[in-house]
């Protein structure tokens, strides 16, 4: 019986038994090029060999454009098209968004409509808990006081007041004549009715871009006028329009004529809203129709 130790003596002669591996000419048998070689140089050499054929074709496939043709791998014209994709469709959809809510307002102002909730309905959808007001500091502090100081500073003029005052415009009244129904936004009134002759010019309040002239069943013939500042006015029940969608409009010019159509109407007059970034504001307080 063989010992393991001779075994493993024959496999290492093995392994490290020189060879001559020699070229020759074929026709005259002139020597050219011999190496000395082993079993295990060869194995050595294959190894790294195959080791370096891996890795080179690693690195030719990453970093060079032959990877496109290889199946599973996209081309960077396709990653760079997706990726432009990508950020043209979260654009259109902000564009797509703000249109929305654009329309939506638009949408109230014809409706007599405002999405918030008021302060009473607000504080009924929230669950209060008992609080003892002897527990609590009641007295402001330094920065508190501060704070309030600038925020009344900055609210002592409304944004209309502060467009009037500040830009050296006013609003431009649309008809004069006797205020039939107030501003009221408990009652879902956000507009003044302002009563006058039947026929009479209804003029823009300021420069402005017409958005909307059509003909709606509850308040006949209505135009909307979108303003700078965020101001949007509205003239609802007129017996004809004057302007068309896109037209532009100069304070005082004549924009449709005083009637008495829609459903809700009661008689000659004009509805005139004043809205402000979407939310209704009271005209009477920035405009003298009398």
């Amino acid at each position: 019986m063989k010992s393991p130790k001779k075994d493993k003596r024959k496999i290492k002669q093995k392994l490290l038994h020189k060879y001559r591996l020699v070229i020759l000419n074929e026709d005259t048998f002139e020597e050219r090029l011999s190496f000395q070689l082993s079993k295990l140089n060869v194995i050595i050499l294959s190894a790294i060999s195959g080791l370096l054929l891996v890795t080179g074709t690693a690195l030719l496939i990453a970093f060079t454009p032959i990877r496109e043709y290889i199946p599973g791998y996209s081309s960077t014209a396709l990653k760079n098209k997706a990726t432009r994709l990508t950020l043209t469709v979260d654009s259109l959809t902000t564009v797509v968004n703000k249109n929305s809510a654009y329309f939506q307002s638009i949408r109230n102002m014809l409706i007599g409509e405002v999405d918030s909730l008021d302060m009473k309905q607000a504080y009924t959808l929230q669950e209060t808990k008992s609080i003892d007001p002897d527990t609590i500091n009641m007295s402001a502090s330094q920065q508190d006081s501060i704070l309030r100081a600038k925020v009344e500073q900055e609210d002592k003029y409304s944004l209309l007041e502060r467009a009037t005052f500040n830009t050296n415009f006013t609003l431009f009244p649309p008809v004069s004549g006797r205020i039939s129904d107030v501003y009221d936004a408990e009652e879902k009134h956000f507009a003044v009715d302002i009563v006058t002759e039947k026929n009479e010019p209804v003029k823009a309040t300021l420069d402005g871009t017409v958005i909307f002239a059509e003909w709606t069943v509850e308040t006949g013939y209505v135009v909307i006028i979108e303003h700078n500042l965020g101001l949007i006015s509205v003239y609802k029940h007129n017996s004809s329009l004057l302007k068309s969608q896109g037209d532009l409009v100069t304070a005082g010019e004549a924009i449709a004529v005083v009637g008495d159509t829609g459903e809700f109407s009661y008689g000659p007059h004009l509805h005139f809203e004043l809205w402000v970034d979407g939310y209704p504001v009271n005209p009477s307080d920035y405009i003298n129709f009398e």
